[in-house]
């Protein structure tokens, strides 16, 4: 299989069916990789007992790649967390996951982040509901 088809199926297994999906280009969805695997060290280092154990379940452009759409979920089998406190805890610390963004990236500005809650994350493998 070469390596421009094995992407290609990559990306329909994980719900997209064009490459690049409809919208968004291929630049659009590196940064949202990049900022995924940033927030998910970031959660994970963090020493806030609430966000720690949460996981980056995706990242997608809302509506474009200057403001991400930032879905978080609990680990399955957990106990999750009040949607409302994890989302005040998130908006608390923002500021500070944006700035994690901004190292890590090479962008002239950090794209805005916006938080969405699933109270349960889907099981490994499988992608949040659209």
């Amino acid at each position: 299989m070469s390596r421009k088809s094995s992407g290609r199926s990559h990306l329909r297994e994980s719900g997209f069916d064009s490459f690049p999906p409809a919208g968004h280009s291929r630049k659009d969805l590196q940064l949202c990789r990049q900022v995924a695997d940033t927030l998910s060290l970031a959660l994970g280092d963090c020493g806030d007992d609430c966000l720690r154990d949460l996981h980056v379940v995706r990242v997608v452009p809302a509506p474009d790649a200057s403001q991400l759409l930032v879905i978080v979920g609990s680990a399955p089998g957990e106990v999750p967390p009040a949607p409302t406190e994890v989302l005040a805890h998130l908006q608390a610390r923002t500021p500070w996951l944006r700035g994690e963004v901004a190292q890590a990236i090479t962008r002239k500005r950090a794209p805005s982040l916006l938080f969405e809650y699933l109270a349960t994350a889907p099981e490994e493998g499988k992608e949040a509901p659209r």
